[in-house]
């Protein structure tokens, strides 16, 4: 007689990722029905439905399903945001990042919904535009959004903590789309100015922020390809937050136009992913990646990666620190171009 087999290993992994696609579809739908927006106070089913005008039974079982996933609470039959909802997923927060999701949603389906014939053929022959510079333009603003939510003030606070931070008089914040990192280390200096450099029409993002900010007199934008486009010179401090990936390849002649735009003694800080074991963490940007990289536009950095570019480029005492963000864990990379360089 054949023995009933034992299995002792936990399998609730597989089916935690297979309900994932579940809990990642009902945020989404309540994104774009812009549910949240109803639940800053304890409120029905039926009175949700009512104002949205949806169907009252399903309705309610959106609403249960959020519950089930954290994202609202539930007692007594009414439905209320919890605190992080209320701040990130109602339209009129400053940390807003629904519109942010939906566009991730929009550019990443096609590459997962076809998951099986890029890993059977590989990437398409020539890399897909990812997207239109009205798309982009969008992300931009949701991504200040995103940004202003925690880690802009992280980061000038990290950077306002360094004894160079009180010498500094211009910097660049490169590939710096929101302008927001700009902002936000300008406006905590008495004194120092600011060029945010991105492509022409994310730097109206950029202008717009800055005006609302009242920094007109205190930071220009450039509008251009910082691949091929000269920056300028006389920076004490050139800023990149996840922009590198896209020069990945060729990190080389990019490093070297920074640090011909360096004062002596100045700093070039870069904001990244790194990622570790194998290229097997961390987990969710490996996972938030993999869309991209099916299309053949695999941009992770391995950690140490930057450094040895900075170092390779002529940067000295590079210094890297281990952050938690939101979204997820990242590095920040420091080069020092020697006080007594040239050039």
């Amino acid at each position: 007689m054949t023995p009933l087999p034992e299995y002792n290993a936990n399998p609730s992994l597989i089916y935690q990722m297979v309900n994932g696609r579940v809990q990642s579809r009902i945020l989404l739908t309540a994104i774009e029905l812009n549910l949240f927006d109803g639940l800053s106070a304890p409120v029905s089913a039926g009175l949700v439905s009512r104002d949205l005008g949806t169907h009252p039974g399903n309705t309610g079982l959106l609403l249960d399903g959020l519950a089930a996933a954290g994202l609202v609470q539930k007692e007594n039959g009414q439905y209320q945001n919890t605190p992080d909802t209320q701040a990130r997923l109602t339209r009129k927060s400053p940390a807003y990042v629904g519109e942010m999701l939906l566009i991730q949603d929009r550019v990443t389906t096609p590459a997962l919904a076809d998951m099986g014939q890029w890993v059977r053929t590989g990437p398409p022959e020539t890399e897909p535009e990812m997207g239109a510079q009205e798309l982009w333009t969008r992300y931009a603003r949701s991504m200040a959004n995103y940004q202003m939510g925690g880690c802009v003030q992280k980061m000038t606070r990290v950077l306002s903590a360094r004894s160079e931070f009180a010498g500094m008089e211009k910097m660049l914040d490169l590939g710096g789309g929101h302008g927001l990192f700009c902002i936000a280390m300008v406006k905590a200096h008495p004194s120092m100015t600011g060029v945010v450099f991105d492509q022409p029409s994310v730097v109206e993002v950029a202008q717009e922020l800055i005006c609302e900010y009242g920094l007109e007199d205190r930071i220009t934008t450039i509008g251009g390809d910082y691949t091929q486009d000269d920056p300028g010179r006389g920076y004490d401090l050139v800023w990149a937050s996840s922009t590198l990936n896209f020069v990945r390849p060729d990190l080389g002649p990019l490093f070297e136009t920074v640090y011909k735009a360096l004062n002596p003694g100045g700093l070039f800080i870069s904001l990244a992913e790194g990622v570790t074991h194998e290229r097997t963490r961390p987990a969710g940007f490996v996972m938030e990646n993999l869309a991209y990289a099916l299309l053949g536009h695999d941009r992770m950095f391995d950690r140490g990666e930057i450094p040895g570019a900075m170092n390779a480029a002529g940067f000295s005492r590079v210094q890297s620190i281990a952050l938690d963000t939101p979204m997820t864990p990242m590095e920040l990379d420091i080069g020092k171009k020697s006080c007594s360089a040239k050039g």
